[in-house]
């Protein structure tokens, strides 16, 4: 099982405070309660930098998570990760698999925009046509907040 822990700023206290609250009286399984906390401790992990303890704690989640809305968010997080490790190829993969579970998640899309459109070059043909489509598309990359 995850480990509780708060971080020092009072937004951060307070989320984690009424997080643990609403784990002990909302009616959900176990699992759910145990896949959320991991979830929660990805998301500080890799807001303090500890990718590979936010990676790990996701995998744990997507492990718990049987919901696909939710998991589409796990995935996007893992996505995001390997952005920032700059694994590209992974990084659209994970991006793709969020989307195949929520194609209501812009951000995954800009996301694989943003990849696309810089490394563009070094990219499997399969992501070359997605990003040809895209830039074709409404939703232009030059519209679109980079990484």
């Amino acid at each position: 099982m995850s480990r509780f822990r708060i971080n020092k700023n009072f937004i951060d206290k307070t989320f984690s405070i009424v997080a643990n609250i609403l784990l002990q009286i909302i009616p959900i399984t176990s699992r759910e309660k145990e896949a959320f906390a991991y979830y929660r401790d990805g998301m500080l992990a890799q807001s303090e930098g500890n990718y590979a303890e936010a990676l790990h704690n996701y995998y744990e989640a997507m492990r718990l998570k049987i919901d696909p809305y939710d998991r589409s968010y796990i995935l996007y997080n893992i996505g995001f990760i390997h952005t920032r490790n700059r694994e590209h190829t992974k990084a659209l993969e994970y991006y793709f698999r969020a989307l195949e579970r929520n194609p209501f998640l812009p951000q995954a899309f800009n996301k694989m925009v943003v990849i696309c459109h810089y490394v563009t070059p070094t990219l499997p043909a399969w992501v070359s046509s997605f990003y040809e489509v895209w830039c074709s598309s409404y939703f232009h990359p030059v519209h679109l907040f980079l990484l």
